[in-house]
């Protein structure tokens, strides 16, 4: 089981903290450190200093990590042209040395698009928009360096684009899909994912989506086995029930609340979960959403009692 540390910085969070628990991240032995793409905060979070800017703070974190890899859950289709976000994720793959893990979404969190004037179109046109950008970006990546690349859609048109630069894994880096649509979503995974997540939902309905992926897989030829099956859910451990009921406090989590919806509880709590969920879905790699970014003994807590028992 892959156990990677997923951040929420548009809840407030400056780029140092960010690198504190990178470095963190890459010190305790995890796989990845990743972030959200948002650029407002939600809730009741202050979101101070305000927001950083995902593919700005992974190409800085790729110089100062030298293994973890470095993604984003995930970045919006609407915030960025898709050649000038194939540019910038294969420069931060060049500046990683290969540890790049892309994951791309339609977009959803109207409040932010109104604040910052970004469009934000019905659902059905966001994902025409989303299914074109997997084409560009997968495309461009994929373009034999020395020959053009050239895309004649609905909403983007390139044409004889030299397709560069070229990221530093080859063809491309992994690209990550997720989200509960019952047809769209299963498609373009199996069109264009490496992976496919399921975020902030129960076994039952994990199981569910991942059927529908391995089932758009076959229905074009392609092994489902070659889509890793991840999740996502919010993480809160304690030594005992006193340090979890604390940590559970730190991120305005009701302790009983947050172990039905997340992975919360005591290390053995936590393990059985895992372990149930593991069972029921198949993951093998889990996102573990950190929201109190000060408390650097949780990464430690979770690396050093829970990561062994898997």
């Amino acid at each position: 089981m892959d156990l990677r540390i997923f951040t929420e910085p548009q809840q407030g969070a400056s780029y140092d903290d960010l690198l504190r628990v990178a470095k963190a991240t890459e010190h305790n032995g995890f796989d990845a450190f990743f972030r959200s793409d948002h650029f407002l905060k939600m809730g009741s979070a202050s979101g101070l200093p305000g927001p950083t800017d995902a593919w700005v703070t992974l190409g800085a974190l790729a110089r100062e990590t030298s293994r973890i890899r470095l993604g984003t859950l995930v970045t919006a289709a609407t915030f960025r042209h898709p050649s000038v976000l194939a540019i910038s994720v294969a420069q931060v793959d060049q500046m990683s040395g290969g540890r790049v893990d892309f994951g791309l979404g339609s977009g959803w969190y109207d409040a932010e698009h109104q604040a910052y004037g970004i469009p934000m179109p019905e659902i059905k046109e966001r994902f025409d928009l989303y299914g074109e950008q997997l084409e560009i970006i997968t495309g461009l990546w994929e373009t034999p360096e020395g020959e053009t690349f050239s895309f004649d859609g609905k909403h983007y048109q390139l044409a004889d684009a030299p397709a560069l630069p070229k990221p530093a894994q080859s063809p491309r880096p992994p690209v990550i899909i997720g989200g509960g649509g019952k047809k769209r979503t299963p498609a373009l995974a199996a069109r264009f994912a490496d992976e496919f997540n399921a975020a902030f939902v129960d076994a039952a309905t994990a199981a569910t989506q991942f059927e529908r992926v391995d089932a758009a897989c076959r229905e074009i030829g392609r092994d489902p086995k070659a889509v890793i099956r991840s999740a996502a859910q919010v993480v809160a451990v304690g030594k005992d029930d006193a340090e979890f009921a604390r940590r559970a406090a730190a991120i305005g989590r009701e302790t009983d609340e947050v172990k039905q919806n997340g992975l919360a509880g005591t290390v053995d709590e936590v393990v059985d979960k895992i372990g149930r969920y593991r069972e029921a879905t198949g993951v093998t790699r889990l996102y573990l959403q950190v929201l109190d970014l000060s408390d650097l003994d949780h990464l430690e807590l979770i690396a050093s009692k829970v990561a062994p028992q898997l």
